[in-house]
């Protein structure tokens, strides 16, 4: 037998080996298309705007089917009512943390966002109540957030004298980005790191104690990095990565700089978390890293114990990126669809005249009789769509779904865009529209279909901090500012530059000026 024939034999076997293993258990998990030997159904999906692949394997196989990312299966549910089902109603089952190997060669399965069982338990369960201890859903939260609007009108002010402009060193071999001040009257502004900075301070109040200058420079470097990692998550070649892992160990790429940036901020909290160790008073823990701290002390005689140093620094990790990078996209993305409908702009300025006035700071109070601004919130969130595919799901135990056994450790894909782009619940979705949060009479309509945060056990635990700053900083940002683009309002485009992991707005410019 020649060298050919082995070769031929050796690659036949493997590649029927392969279909045997994909197709072994396919009677129990739900339809879908037929994966091809090793790489599944990759080239099947559009690595460049996955959720639109998902609703259109529904239209064939329905709410609940199987995808193969390279050889092993994921169910996607897709829909509200396959979605709630599983997350609500079999809350516990479908609990699990999915693969996601870029952030899992980050935080190894610790933390509070890509962690399992029992760590992920008391971890956030800690997670929670320290943030309710330091405020989280109270007035004293509330004053912070409010303090940090005032700073950022302060500096969204300046932008008429100060733009700011992102350069590049690149000695000594290696990048560095800095972020300069250019004085120049009238200037427009780009708001991506001042929109940044502001939910930042909010969790460094919380997480460290204090905020930062805007003009700080490793502040400004942080942001960097949680910009750029949301927009390289979203790209295709990171999507290829998380199918096939082999690649982010051997092969160049942007992926590379994806953990370069994690581990420069993870780098960033332990020095905190060395600082905190030297300056930690029992009795009287500052923030988040001290409760951390004295947890710690009071299980070091626990050999099982989830609280070690790495724990906090990849939750603190966690934290300090969801905190920060999902609010700042979502201000920066509301404001250039605000600049887009002056019409809705114009309306949410009239409440606000209204209700709160020139004389003081918005408040959440406010809220309730804003029903208007309270909807164009809503429906900013509901229209981008920030995180379409959601963070993956998995499986705890075997689970009997819709007369499907789903086996256990199984990744679930949950489709968030097929519930905030709802038809039924939301006329025309593809429609940026404030009416769908509004009833006949101009009242707020709450909407079970609302569901960026996800829902469920794994719903994002500071959902509430991330609203309230989102309420306060758009109208805020409104009382003080007219919007006015550099361009025609209706040369403005709102699609998003990026669709996988996130939805990332096109960059802009625009100017704030002074009411």
């Amino acid at each position: 037998m020649d060298l050919v024939t082995v070769l031929v034999f050796t690659v036949s076997c493997l590649l029927l080996l392969s279909l045997w293993r994909q197709n072994s258990g396919r009677g129990k998990l739900p339809p879908g298309p037929t994966p091809l030997p090793f790489i599944g159904n990759i080239l099947q999906i559009d690595v460049k705007d996955v959720s639109k692949s998902l609703t259109n394997f529904s239209k064939v196989y329905g709410p609940v089917f199987t995808l193969h990312f390279g050889t092993k299966p994921s169910v996607v549910l897709h829909g509200y009512e396959a979605v709630k089902e599983a997350l609500v109603n079999f809350g516990e089952e479908f609990s699990g943390r999915g693969s996601f190997p870029i952030s899992e060669r980050v935080n190894r399965g610790l933390g509070i966002l890509f962690s399992n069982g029992m760590k992920w338990r008391e971890i956030r369960r800690f997670s929670i109540m320290t943030l309710r201890n330091f405020g989280m859903g109270k007035r004293s939260i509330e004053d912070r957030v409010q303090e940090e609007a005032r700073c950022l009108v302060e500096e969204l002010r300046k932008s008429k004298e100060v733009t700011w402009a992102r350069c590049v060193n690149k000695g000594s071999g290696h990048e560095h980005s800095i972020w300069i001040a250019i004085r120049k009257q009238g200037a427009p502004c780009d708001p991506t790191f001042i929109l940044g900075c502001a939910p930042c301070n909010v969790i460094c109040s919380i997480i460290f104690q204090n905020r930062f200058d805007y003009k700080d420079q490793s502040f400004l470097n942080l942001m960097e990095k949680f910009n750029e990692n949301l927009r390289l998550l979203s790209t295709p070649w990171i999507q290829v990565c998380n199918t096939f892992p082999a690649i982010i160990d051997y092969l160049p790429g942007s992926h590379n700089q994806v953990l370069k940036n994690f581990f420069y901020v993870k780098n960033y909290v332990l020095e905190k978390v060395k600082e905190h160790e030297k300056t930690l008073d029992m009795a009287n823990p500052r923030d988040f890293i001290d409760c951390f701290l004295i947890k710690m002390k009071q299980e070091k005689h626990n050999p099982k114990s989830e609280f070690t140093i790495e724990n906090l620094v990849a939750t603190v990790t966690d934290m300090f990126g969801a905190g920060t990078e999902t609010t700042s996209t979502t201000l920066r993305y509301g404001l250039l669809l605000l600049m887009k409908h002056t019409d809705v702009t114009a309306k949410v300025q009239e409440e606000i005249e209204r209700v709160v006035g020139r004389n003081r700071s918005p408040c959440m109070q406010d809220r309730s009789h804003m029903p208007y601004t309270d909807a164009v919130v809503h429906e900013i969130q509901r229209y981008i769509d920030l995180i379409p595919t959601n963070l993956p799901h998995s499986v705890t135990c075997d689970v009997k779904f819709r007369n499907y056994l789903i086996p256990k450790g199984t990744t679930v894909i949950t489709s968030l865009t097929s519930v905030l782009y709802d038809d039924k619940e939301f006329p025309n979705p593809e429609k940026f529209d404030p009416g769908h949060f509004l009833d006949e009479s101009g009242n707020f309509k709450k909407s079970d279909y609302f569901v960026p945060f996800s829902t469920g056990k794994r719903m994002c635990a500071g959902e509430g901090l991330a609203r309230m700053e989102l309420f306060l900083f758009f109208t805020t940002i409104l009382q003080n500012f007219n919007l006015k683009p550099l361009i025609d309002v209706k040369d403005i485009d709102t699609t998003p530059i990026t669709s996988g992991f996130g939805h990332v707005p096109p960059s802009y410019q625009a100017c704030f000026i002074p009411v």
